[in-house]
């Protein structure tokens, strides 16, 4: 699978928007990783569970979006305060 990230920034905290998109095989639950910038913390999150607010999190999904047929894709959520610049989402499939 792969991930991708938009940052709907503004001043003191930022919505980012992450896709997951399976490959050319299905995705049966999938693991995106990715490190918050000094300072960013997860206020509220959607559509995913994740390991800690701060540092390197780990989103999972949740039991309704495990699912990804070949070459579609799911969106999860988060709301943190600071700064979400320079954030790069890893996926792996479970």
């Amino acid at each position: 699978c792969s991930a991708s990230v938009s940052i709907n920034q503004w001043q003191g905290g930022f919505v980012a928007t992450v896709r997951v998109t399976a490959g050319s095989s299905q995705v049966n639950g999938w693991t995106v990783g990715m490190t918050l910038p000094p300072g960013a913390t997860i206020t509220n999150a959607w559509n995913a569970n994740h390991s800690a607010s701060t540092g390197a999190v780990q989103f999972t999904n949740v039991s309704y979006n495990g699912f990804i047929a070949p070459g579609q894709s799911t969106e999860f959520g988060f709301q943190a305060t600071g700064t979400g610049a320079g954030m790069t989402p890893t996926c792996s499939a479970r």
